[in-house]
């Protein structure tokens, strides 16, 4: 079992045999002990942070988010040039992993089948990078993330999904240093 912590409600996830933690079941309650795909709120974390109105708990929701993966394994999305990783001093992708073992990867969700590139980091562990599910060959994107509506910029490919899935599934919980 996967649990997908900060789903869109209605998101892709729905479809796919995880057990689903969108607003309305409130990620923060998550028990565990289950890996994680963590996809949460980045508007105060992006390019344009400054003019992002969020709720005043928002931004605390991603080092919600960063300890569940680091308690439980798996993943967290975010877009590239989070300020999250600078923040929480996450590894940038091809450094070395950080003291749980976390290292990170950027990808473009256009691979997996979104319309436009949005390229994307992954912080990720319990997964050793050479066992990492195989990627797609690179997509071709038809338009520009600025030139899509907010949700079709916002929603998660179901190709997408499935592979984040594949990583949450090759977690394995002696990579996955206990934390609190």
């Amino acid at each position: 079992m996967t649990a997908v912590l900060y789903a869109k409600r209605g998101s892709v996830y729905n479809d796919l045999a995880v057990d689903v933690w969108d607003e309305a079941r409130d990620a923060r309650l998550y028990p565990g002990p289950f890996p994680v795909i963590a996809h949460p709120p980045c508007r105060s974390w992006g390019r344009f942070a400054q003019w992002a109105k969020p709720a005043d708990h928002e931004r605390d929701l991603a080092f919600h988010a960063l300890s569940c993966v680091r308690r439980y394994g798996g993943v967290l999305e975010h877009p590239n040039g989070s300020k999250l990783w600078r923040v929480a001093g996450l590894p940038r992708p091809g450094e070395p992993p950080d003291e749980y073992g976390g290292y990170s990867v950027t990808v473009n969700q256009v691979d997996w089948g979104h319309r436009a590139i949005k390229s994307t980091l992954l912080y990720i562990v319990g997964v050793p990078l050479h066992a990492l599910p195989e990627r797609p060959s690179p997509g071709v994107p038809v338009t520009t993330v600025e030139r899509m509506w907010r949700g079709e910029r916002e929603a998660t490919p179901e190709r997408f999904a499935i592979w984040l899935l594949q990583i949450a599934n090759r977690v394995h919980s002696s990579l996955v240093p206990m934390c609190n």
